[in-house]
């Protein structure tokens, strides 16, 4: 089965892209190349329970098991040795991370609080997006009350072909990303 948004980006987005920005070639849109979602977990160095129920959670919100990110070094103010368990992490490709990003945008960022859309501006040089979460409950794989502590979480949008921070922008907008309105200076 043919994911929703991977539809919806075959027969409606990548039109509006060729057209928007004059594009001859259809291998020549942006699109969306994985998602990595990434959960630090800074306590579970002290607490090894805190950090299998933080890649427990993660596994439930992504549907794909997290690999647990090791310190490369020491760090003696944070109290952290080389080789410790500091995060997690998930690459989702293809149909989980159409799957994701339909979950992500329809369910869960309408769920936050006070919600008036995400920041335009948190793009890299690689034309990439970076999304952060303060809270893991706005997932509805999450239930509330099995909670131990809120997480927060990185989402990366790694996105392939793009040649400006424009083009970038409209393939998420053309997904259904909120961002927010254009703030006049």
């Amino acid at each position: 089965m043919i994911p929703r948004l991977l539809e919806k980006y075959r027969n409606e987005i990548v039109p509006k892209l060729m057209e928007d920005f004059k594009l001859k070639n259809k291998m020549a849109v942006p699109l969306v190349d994985k998602i990595v979602v990434n959960m630090g977990i800074g306590e579970g160095t002290q607490d090894i329970k805190l950090l299998e129920k933080s890649v427990e959670e993660l596994g439930n919100i992504t549907g794909q098991k997290p690999l647990i990110r090791r310190a490369k070094k020491a760090i003696a103010n944070f109290k952290v040795r080389e080789g410790q368990s500091v995060g997690a992490k998930v690459t989702l490709r293809r149909v989980m991370m159409y799957e994701f990003m339909d979950r992500l945008i329809n369910i869960s960022l309408p769920r936050i609080r006070d919600f008036r859309g995400i920041s335009r501006d948190s793009f890299d040089q690689g034309f990439n997006y970076t999304l952060g979460l303060s809270e893991q409950i706005i997932f509805p794989e999450i239930e509330y009350d099995r909670i131990t502590r809120t997480q927060g979480m990185d989402i990366t949008f790694v996105i392939k072909n793009a040649k400006n921070v424009e083009q970038a922008r409209s393939l998420l907008k053309y997904f259904g990303m909120p961002f927010k309105a254009k703030e006049e200076k």
